[in-house]
């Protein structure tokens, strides 16, 4: 069933460390988000789609001691490579911030730590914990296994010192109420439930700030309080309503905050799977304290791995996603993340599945239907589409009914946050089609209009054409929020010229393993 709309939609990423270049599992949090973003615009709903980088962590600091360079100098460096990949991913991106160069940033999350001040949320405390840096996170033995983290497989480094924490603790019984009530929605359900449980054991106040001297200088200072560096997730978390102009001239309030975050509609994260504490637990928190609405959805995803590896920039096992765009192409590499990525677990990553994705969907599948489409439309009617008369051909019903059935299909697989169910049911419509042209042979429907001169023949191919090109622009608007290049293409393949004729037949995609394998008119006009 449909979800509801709703009147603003508001879509955001995490903001990564940009301590080396982008990585394919970054990529697919973007492409997921801008399906979203895409998906909702089509709906007629209102959109900002937000993504960005963390510049202010000890990691970047770190990175950039080992190549010897300054700070700034390797997180302008690598920040740019994040947003660069607007083009090499064809997203749909409002907004990009930059939490060390934005100047919108700083005066939010000062603000936020105020209004947490006020209060009484904030106290400083001599600490004594063991920090993983990978993870900028204090942890307790007990969250170790054998001693290491378990997200960087590390030994946490032994840290004591002074810091500013915040009453954690406090807000317990509110987000559990928040969760399971469904005002703070996370999904898939394993991951509620991981965080109800999380809650269930009780919530220990966190270290919410860093030691000058340990953060190298580097990050935001803590209002009041020079010595110390605001902890980069406090920092990192507050993007989401700093890039609206939160803490800005208008103080609390602003226009754009208060029409995507303060206003109705739904605020929604996407996060993976490592960062959930973070984005379900500690920023929920941290905006109750301060008195501000809460987001409304926190999606999370699994992780892609490589030969079972989790990609990582920190341990090296990495895949660049604008070197594989540029290589496989846009479309290829956003339909293998949205088609191979299951709702739950992890998914493993190897060109060889990219490209075999690529062959059968977009150039054996997709590409060749379009062509062939387009080409019989041109044989058999000169390239003028024939109007469709009545309730349609016998042969062609499966792929009308997929053609109507495909829009509330897709909606209803987003909200439940599965993108490959969702990218499935526009695929039926490739399904059926090709089924209906290989059933219903219009090279012999024509062949039979030619040599017996039957008007009955000729009705039929007019029909079959008619639901054939109908599909072809269905799915050019199905697809958009998907393939939004491959969709633009295959419209303007579909679309009449000037003269009232469709272009001229072209291959859609070339084949990457053979790319001379576009579909080929046989002698009778028909495919092999």
């Amino acid at each position: 069933m449909t979800a509801a709309r709703t009147s603003r939609f508001y879509v955001t990423t995490t903001i990564p460390y940009v301590n080396a270049r982008p990585h394919l599992g970054f990529a697919l949090e973007l492409v997921q988000a801008d399906v979203l973003a895409r998906h909702h615009r089509r709906r007629g709903e209102p959109v900002r789609f937000l993504s960005g980088t963390d510049d202010n962590s000890l990691k970047n600091v770190l990175a950039a001691e080992a190549e010897g360079i300054p700070v700034q100098d390797l997180v302008d460096r690598n920040a740019a490579a994040f947003a660069a990949l607007d083009a090499p991913l064809a997203l749909s991106l409002d907004d990009f911030i930059r939490t060390s160069r934005d100047p919108r940033h700083r005066a939010g999350v000062e603000r936020l730590w105020l209004r947490c001040a006020e209060a009484g949320d904030l106290y400083r405390e001599h600490y004594e914990g063991l920090y993983c840096v990978g993870c900028e996170q204090f942890y307790t033995p007990d969250d170790l296994v054998g001693g290491r983290c378990a997200e960087h497989g590390t030994e946490p480094r032994a840290v004591a010192e002074e810091n500013w924490f915040f009453r954690l603790s406090r807000h317990t019984g509110a987000l559990r109420a928040l969760i399971e009530d469904g005002r703070l929605r996370i999904e898939p359900a394993a991951r509620r439930n991981e965080v109800l449980a999380l809650l269930a054991r009780g919530l220990r106040d966190f270290s919410v700030s860093r030691s000058q001297t340990r953060a190298r200088g580097w990050g935001i200072p803590v209002p009041g309080d020079p010595e110390q560096v605001i902890y980069v997730w406090w920092d990192a978390l507050g993007n989401y309503v700093t890039s609206l102009g939160y803490g800005g001239p208008d103080g609390d309030g602003g226009a754009a905050y208060d029409r995507w975050w303060a206003g109705d509609g739904r605020r929604v994260h996407l996060v993976g799977k490592g960062v959930l504490r973070f984005h379900a637990v500690y920023w929920p928190a941290m905006l109750l304290s301060a008195g501000l609405p809460l987001p409304t959805d926190i999606l999370v995803h699994d992780y892609l791995t490589v030969e079972g590896r989790k990609i990582s920039k920190s341990s090296g096992t990495t895949v660049d996603p604008e070197e594989l765009a540029a290589e496989h192409g846009t479309d290829a590499v956003r339909w293998w993340l949205l088609r191979e990525v299951p709702r739950v677990g992890d998914a493993d990553f190897t060109r060889e599945r990219l490209v075999a994705r690529a062959d059968a969907d977009l150039a054996g599948g997709l590409g060749n239907l379009v062509h062939r489409v387009v080409t019989m439309v041109h044989r058999f009617r000169d390239g003028v589409v024939p109007a469709a008369e009545g309730p349609g051909e016998p042969g062609t019903e499966s792929v009308l009914a997929a053609c109507q059935e495909a829009p509330d299909a897709v909606a209803a697989a987003l909200h439940d946050v599965d993108f490959r169910r969702a990218a499935a049911a526009v695929w039926r419509i490739v399904d059926e089609a090709n089924r209906c042209i290989d059933e219903t042979r219009p090279w012999e429907l024509a062949r039979a209009e030619r040599r017996q001169r039957s008007a009955c023949a000729g009705h039929r191919l007019d029909a079959v054409l008619a639901a054939l090109v109908h599909a072809c622009r269905t799915l050019a608007g199905e697809l958009e929020p998907f393939l939004p290049d491959a969709a633009a293409l295959i419209a303007r393949r579909c679309a009449p010229c000037p003269d009232g004729r469709l272009p001229s037949p072209a291959p859609l995609f070339p084949h990457s393993t053979h790319r001379d394998a576009a579909a080929t008119p046989g002698r009778e006009g028909g495919w092999w």
